[in-house]
């Protein structure tokens, strides 16, 4: 006589792409910290749908939805607050009218004065800048264990200071025992190669380490939107794939070598409480140096400095981290029957995780 699963769904990981995967009667979610404290809380809390591109701008159109119902449910904050793509350069500009012009509405153009009025940008050369306004922002640090005590009250089971250290069809293996399911979705993020190591090496897995600040805002300034600058041409498909994007990546390359050196996306969000969530620089390995490089964080600051019109107090630094793969930024695989790898390996978790989770749910 068999015995029957203990669980329809086994999820590892209680990141944003762990939690996502919401669907089924009896589900339980195993994690080896004692909280989610790993890429999920560590970003900008930004949910960039326009931005994105192809796959990625459906993932991120369907999950909008889903960010809205579950803040209601679980009483997070949340603000549809949009995005401010600014403009510094005439070829900026430039790229920014294309963009305007591909996302059929969803995006307004900014004279200099309409920009600063959603946000207090204080650098003279300021020309324009788009507004995204169906993007939306959260509070991560807040957001993510919200969802997990959420989902909890209806009904999943969290297993916590839990280690996952082999998975096959059926069946977890944990540092607490076996745990049994029909499914299994693998949503460990960064450290996927740990238990998967063949599988990610086959796809270039590598982590991407960020360097981020939370610094005080500015007195009596005000920033809505989350802000990108010039340098999302480097990071956001949906602008780096035009051919406008050519004279910014050019001029930058020339220009300002430190910025591309360092993969530098200027990008500015604010918490709740008022402070800024300032980044990011990126690097790429596997295995990443433990200590923390001070000229990284000065680069960033004199950067804002000139954006914002002052200088800023740092308040925490910290590490994000992510994992990346430069062919495949949606990856899925089924190593075993009914056990599925989920990961997001571009740095969108939070803006195409949501839709991504459905996808994956919906192969099952």
């Amino acid at each position: 006589m068999s015995i029957a699963p203990q669980f329809d769904l086994a999820v590892v990981g209680s990141g944003v792409i762990g939690l996502a995967h919401e669907r089924g009667m009896r589900v339980v979610v195993l994690e080896r910290t004692d909280r989610p404290v790993g890429a999920s809380i560590r970003n900008f809390g930004h949910v960039g749908i326009t931005t994105q591109d192809g796959k990625g701008l459906d993932y991120a159109i369907a999950g909008r939805a889903h960010w809205l119902r579950l803040a209601a449910q679980a009483g997070f904050w949340i603000r549809e607050a949009g995005t401010l793509i600014v403009a510094r350069a005439e070829d900026e500009w430039t790229l920014l009218h294309r963009f305007a012009e591909l996302r059929d509405g969803s995006v307004d153009l900014l004279s200099p004065d309409q920009a600063r009025e959603l946000a207090s940008i204080a650098d003279p050369r300021l020309v324009g800048a788009a507004f995204c306004g169906n993007d939306l922002r959260v509070n991560s640090p807040e957001a993510i264990p919200a969802l997990a005590r959420y989902l909890a009250t209806e009904g999943v089971e969290f297993r916590y200071r839990t280690n996952v250290t082999g998975v096959e069809a059926g069946v977890v293996h944990t540092s607490r025992g076996s745990v049994s399911a029909d499914k299994i979705v693998i949503a460990t993020g960064h450290d996927l190669d740990l238990l998967f190591p063949e599988i990610t090496e086959e796809a270039g897995f590598k982590r991407c380490l960020l360097h981020m600040l939370e610094t005080d805002a500015p007195a009596g300034s005000q920033f809505s939107p989350v802000v990108l600058t010039g340098t999302a041409v480097l990071r956001y498909d949906g602008l780096s794939h035009h051919a406008e994007a050519t004279s910014i990546r050019e001029r930058m390359a020339r220009d300002r070598p430190e910025l591309a050196d360092a993969f530098v996306n200027v990008k500015m969000s604010q918490r709740p409480n008022g402070r800024l969530v300032l980044g990011d620089t990126h690097a790429y390995a596997h295995t990443h140096s433990p200590f923390k490089e001070e000229a990284l964080d000065d680069l960033l600051l004199r950067e804002f400095t000139q954006l914002l019109g002052v200088p800023l107090t740092v308040r925490r630094r910290w590490h994000g981290e992510y994992a990346w793969a430069a062919t495949e930024p949606f990856f899925v695989r089924e190593p075993a029957a009914d056990v599925f790898i989920a990961c997001v390996m571009n740095g969108t978790g939070m803006s195409t995780g949501m839709g991504f989770a459905e996808s994956v749910l919906n192969r099952m």
